[in-house]
């Protein structure tokens, strides 16, 4: 056991026992004090997100959106990731479940203000979670919103500003409080089935919720919540052009089908050229021998198409994309929660909380079938079959063997078990105690809480490195005649890669908050708390010693310590106005200390309309992937520029294709930090109508980077020498231009403090209660986030990013769209309700400024812009749901997703889907997709 968390988890548990102790010494004090103690006034208060102090007004001066569970029931969303992924302030950055290419795969997480997954604080109950296993892009760490059970939810905040005065690092763009039900007597029971009208997808969902004991009458109170869902994948066969095929020649882009020799993608059918070796004894040094053809290594076969092209040969052709790929994963996942709460005394309460979350996510075919042609760890891209194997004899795998040719091969291995696939379970335990009460005039909240997850990873279908070289060199796998191959050979070729990543948190924290002086406007409030927190992630490599062609790799190893002392002052100085100030200082054992100061203000000249406004410091601390043992190396597409495809006569070795990003640690990096501004007002004319407009401004500084790859890549291009710190490795020569420039396949650069962001924007909020006859009720929402400028400097002058595809090397590159909007309405009699919820997310043009450098469009096809005008359309949905109180015990609900059938807009930049964004409209893909529950109260 490591000794430093051994000394963590015991300071842990001395701090809790010390923090019941104490308050039942308060309580007994208070009880034998010989003088009556002076009787305080204890108003009803709650907490609200954002404030150390109870309030008696849910309005504080940060803008806080509040979602209840009844607007959840409402929605039909069927998860936590579900409901926060919708909110209009998520933007670039934010990772959807579809996107299983990328390094977190089997998460979904939250980027409020667009400043990605690793600058939202996501909590529970006010406490903070352990993050997910594997990073986003392998460098940020963030909360997987799967591993929180939706079911106990009681209610969301969140809070739209900068936080780090009152919770300390991430919380840059905003923290999403999941507030969970206190108690809950009785039980309930609820299951629910959906599909999709185009097929795929379909779900099924149960839950059960029981509760016992009545806090004030019982002194305890105790429930459990059991969740179970799963929905089927969906297959990219399953839907129409283009979102079921990579050839869009039929539209004016790139025929990028699979099979094709001069795109380093072979069918499972294999096709074979006479070669030489342009270094002696070196297998990966294949050429082509001029004047020779292409041909087929055996003869076309089920679901393939013969293929001739003038001066390339002959070969088999195949839509992989239709074949094995995938829109959607399979996904399970099973959740236990259970909670005791009790009462100690009149003063005195608390609670445990324990949970097990478990998501499963199975994906049957996110590449398709393992190519040989593939350039990294080891560039394969020239690979040739030797006409003689090792033992002398005659290599039946290359055809031109008697002519003592080698043979360069463009080859799909289809039969490898369970090739393209992936199986990632993770665990997520988590045990939360709590007390709270008042001690004289104190009120306090001492909490602990002790979390680990645990993620196991299966990878299977990739090529083992020195298995293939073997086995083109001994013969041992045939080529030609693959059903021959035994499972021995095929399981030693593609063996599956296994691991298991952890991360732990423990934190114990305890709060005080007292009144002070009376002001003008009432009593003066301050809180005072600190904590202590331990921190780690354990990810083994992903591609142990690399030996897996193809497959991207990572490794992060770290853990640190936290100490932390903070402090809120409220002072009503008017009636009509409120100031509040705050301050946390934070002590990290790897990179130092912080501090971070807010300061807010409310103002309500009228009853029925409030000013508000706040300004912050806040930082992110760096992450074990920045700062700890680690690297990462991932991929993203490129497209060459005209000049360098003009010096190979635009031919198939400059069309759009994979170039691999490496990224180290850096032991020395510092935090990045933010300035931000909220400035807002709140107008309710009405008790049932209220409006609130939020003015929001981040800069961000010492932003965490691999540096940007448009620097070395555009010197590249233009000729001039790659700069410092930069690595560029280069693909083998194009067989039809061999004395013209190389392309690059891997650009890396250790992480760097380097550029710094500037986003603002408003939030529109809008909400109204209308009341009708025979109990009939009208209930409309909007809420709506308008981003005015995203912003990047990467030493090349800021580059405006709203409206754009970029930033492209962040997360799935799903751009920065300038507006996001949802609007409900629903109807209700309290028997029945009916709900009608638009949601809106405006286009996109495709231009990737962090990667280019510039504002081109880089969607291209032969004869320029892929579509002509460079955009994704906005996209606009509508779902229906509704509920129907059958009986005073069984409720029936049900809705149809995206009820006009709405397809996504056609985006062939995006890297997460095949011609469309997931991140923004996965309903699309979906199609109309139909629900239908049953709901019983016992």
């Amino acid at each position: 056991m490591n000794p430093l968390l051994a000394r963590n988890k015991l300071s842990i548990f001395i701090g809790l026992a010390l923090a019941f102790s104490t308050s039942a010494a308060f309580a007994q004090t208070t009880t034998t004090s010989p003088t009556p103690p002076k009787k305080v006034e204890r108003l009803k208060t709650i907490m609200v997100t954002g404030s150390l102090i109870p309030q008696i007004d849910v309005e504080t001066p940060a803008p806080v959106q509040v979602i209840t569970a009844e607007q959840i029931r409402r929605s039909g969303f069927t998860s936590v990731s579900a409901v926060i992924r919708a909110i209009s302030a998520n933007n670039s950055g934010t990772i959807p479940n579809a996107f299983t290419l990328g390094f977190a795969a089997g998460a979904s997480g939250v980027a409020l203000r667009g400043l990605n997954v690793g600058s939202t604080l996501v909590l529970i109950d006010g406490q903070r979670t352990a993050p997910y296993a594997l990073d986003d892009d392998g460098q940020r760490s963030f909360t997987d919103l799967n591993s929180i059970p939706l079911n106990a939810v009681a209610r969301i905040e969140v809070l739209k500003a900068s936080a780090s005065s009152i919770y300390g690092s991430a919380a840059i763009g905003g923290v999403v409080n999941v507030i969970m039900r206190r108690t809950y007597h009785g039980a309930e029971a609820s299951g629910e089935v959906g599909t999709s009208q185009h097929g795929g997808g379909a779900m099924t969902t149960a839950s059960f919720m029981a509760g016992t004991g009545s806090l004030q009458r019982d002194g305890h109170n105790e429930y459990i919540d059991v969740e179970y869902s799963r929905t089927n994948p969906i297959y990219n066969r399953q839907r129409g052009f283009p979102f079921n095929t990579t050839n869009l020649s039929s539209i004016g882009g790139f025929n990028g089908i699979g099979g094709q020799p001069f795109l380093n993608s072979g069918s499972i059918y294999g096709s074979v050229a006479p070669a030489t070796l342009g270094t002696a004894g070196n297998l990966l040094t294949g050429q082509q021998i001029p004047g020779s053809l292409v041909q087929p290594l055996r003869p076309c076969g089920p679901g393939s198409t013969p293929t001739t092209t003038a001066g390339v040969g002959s070969y088999c052709t195949q839509n992989f994309t239709s074949q094995y790929n995938e829109i959607a994963p399979e996904q399970k996942r099973y959740a236990i929660d259970g909670r005791v709460s009790f009462k100690i005394n009149s003063d005195t309460t608390g609670y445990v909380n324990a949970s097990y979350v478990q998501v499963q996510t199975l994906s049957a075919g996110i590449n398709g079938p393992s190519q040989i042609q593939l350039s990294t760890p080891v560039n394969f891209g020239a690979v040739a079959l030797p006409p003689t194997l090792l033992n002398g004899s005659p290599n039946p795998n290359d055809p031109f063997a008697a002519q003592n040719q080698y043979a360069l091969i463009n080859y799909a291995f289809g039969g490898l078990p369970n090739f393209g696939s992936f199986n990632y379970t993770n665990h997520n335990m988590r045990l939360v105690a709590d007390l709270h009460g008042y001690y004289d005039s104190w009120r306090y909240n001492a909490a602990a809480v002790i979390n680990h997850t645990y993620l196991t990873e299966n990878n299977y279908g990739y090529l083992n490195i020195p298995t293939l070289m073997n086995d083109i060199q001994t013969g041992a796998y045939s080529f030609v005649n693959p059903a021959s191959n035994s499972p021995a050979v095929l399981a030693a070729l593609s063996p599956a890669i296994s691991n298991t990543a952890t991360t732990d948190l423990q934190e114990f924290s305890l709060t005080a908050s007292h009144h002070l002086w009376r002001l003008p406007g009432g009593r003066s409030e301050l809180a005072l708390g600190g904590s202590v927190r331990h921190e780690s992630q354990y990810e083994p490599e992903m591609n142990p010693g690399n030996n897996a062609l193809g497959l991207g790799n990572t490794q992060i190893i770290g853990s640190h310590d936290v100490g932390s002392l903070y402090g809120e002052f409220q002072a009503p100085l008017l009636k009509s106005l409120e100031a509040d100030i705050s301050g946390r200082f934070s002590d990290y054992s790897d990179f130092g200390t912080n501090f971070s100061p807010s300061a807010g203000f409310k103002w309500q000249p009228f009853k029925y309309i409030a000013f508000r406004g706040t300004f912050a410091k806040g930082f992110r601390a760096p992450s074990f992937a920045e700062n700890g043992s680690s690297q990462t190396t991932g991929f993203v597409n490129e497209q060459v520029p005209a000049n360098f495809a003009a010096l190979h006569g635009n031919d198939a070795y400059t069309q759009p294709y994979a170039i691999a990003l490496l990224s180290t640690a850096n032991p020395n990096i510092k935090p990045e930090t933010s300035t931000s501004y909220t400035l807002g007002t709140v107008v309710q004319p009405l008790p049932n109508l209220s409006a609130a407009i939020d003015y929001y401004d981040i800069k961000v500084n010492n932003i965490i980077t691999a540096g940007n790859v448009s620097v070395p890549l555009n010197a590249y291009f233009a000729g001039q020498p790659i700069p410092p710190g930069y690595i560029m490795q280069f693909d083998n020569p194009d067989p039809l231009f061999p004395s013209a420039p190389l392309r690059p396949i891997l650009v890396g650069a250790p992480y760097i403090n380097a550029n710094s962001l500037l986003t603002k924007g408003v939030d529109v909020d809008l909400r109204g209660r209308f009341h009708f006859a025979d109990n009939l009720e009208w209930i409309s929402e909007f809420t709506a986030t308008d981003i005015l400028t995203w912003k990047k400097n990467f030493g090349q002058g800021n580059l405006q990013f709203v409206g754009t595809q970029g930033p492209y090397i962040l997360s799935s590159g799903a751009g920065t769209p300038k507006w996001r909007a949802s609007w409900s309405n629903t109807l209700t009699d309290g028997k029945w309700s009916a709900t009608a919820s638009v949601y809106y997310v405006s286009g996109l043009y495709m231009s990737a400024p962090d990667y280019t450098g510039n504002y081109a469009c880089i969607s291209q096809g032969p004869n320029g812009n892929l579509p002509a005008n460079c955009r994704v359309p906005s996209f606009t949905y509508v779902d229906l749901n509704g509920s129907y109180h059958l009986t005073h015990n069984i409720d029936i609900f049900g809705g149809i997703e995206n009820l006009f059938d709405r397809s996504p807009g056609f985006d062939p930049l995006d890297y997460a889907g095949v011609n469309y964004n997931p991140t923004y409209q996965q309903p699309g893909i979906i199609g109309r997709y139909f629900q239908m529950g049953v709901r019983v109260r016992m």
